[in-house]
């Protein structure tokens, strides 16, 4: 036989002899005869709604064992909300096994996105809580502000007061507004000493003065703070004497 002919054949043979299992991989053939029967998820979710990921699986998982691709339903598990981290594995025969740990919202950042309690930034879902606290600054001073916080608000909170938002300005500098709308300004130095001070004052100050309200406290000075308070009410006006 011509060496050409021959090559021709053994090359026809081992295509006649690949279709088969390229057909089965690829999904072709086979997926009612292997199909995808059970979603192991391995995670313990609170924010992440299992439907969700039932949902991204589902339709890549439809044409069987051998064409599902853990690498495409990873990446579609990735943009989820509330996704931090994913892992993805096919178990024969018929098993998708997903490993997906969440993220752990912390405060709210800049450019609609999130801290989560181990520093990392993200997307924010729509349904945030936007009880969480505000963070102000660069992204890379993130862990920072974390670490300062979580000193920081015992100390407001046994004041009976609330941290709301907590700045870290350009220059270093720290300033927090309370839920109470009062504006602190520590500055660089000795920043933390300086709010424990005056968090234990803070509950006589404000007894102290009526009806207004302690608007600003400035804590940058070395032996002592500056105050402001809202203009006081005015007064009621005496009411009209009935005509005799």
């Amino acid at each position: 036989m011509n060496p050409l002919l021959r090559l021709l054949a053994w090359s026809f043979a081992l295509l006649l002899l690949a279709l088969p299992v390229v057909a089965v991989v690829q999904g072709w053939i086979g997926g009612e005869r292997w199909p995808i029967r059970t979603l192991v998820v391995k995670a313990p979710l609170e924010l992440v709604d299992e439907a969700s990921i039932r949902a991204e699986v589902a339709p890549r998982s439809a044409r069987g064992f051998f064409a599902t691709d853990p690498a495409a339903i990873r990446q579609a598990l990735a943009a989820l909300p509330w996704v931090a981290a994913v892992e993805v594995r096919k178990q024969w025969p018929d098993r998708v096994i997903v490993r997906l740990d969440e993220h752990r919202p912390y405060a709210h950042w800049s450019e609609g996105r999130m801290v989560a309690e181990d520093g990392r930034l993200f997307r924010a879902p729509a349904d945030a809580d936007h009880t969480l606290p505000r963070f102000m600054g660069s992204d890379d001073r993130v862990a920072e502000m974390l670490a300062f916080h979580r000193e920081a608000r015992p100390l407001l909170v046994l004041a009976g007061d609330e941290l709301a938002e907590l700045q870290l300005t350009a220059r270093g500098g720290w300033r927090i507004r309370t839920r109470e709308g009062l504006v602190i300004e520590l500055g660089r130095q000795e920043a933390l000493p300086r709010l424990a001070r005056f968090a234990r004052l803070l509950p006589m100050l404000r007894s102290q003065t009526g009806d207004r309200v302690l608007q600003t406290a400035d804590l940058r000075y070395t032996n002592g703070f500056a105050l402001s308070w809202d203009a006081a009410p005015a007064p009621a006006p005496p009411s009209a004497s009935s005509p005799a």
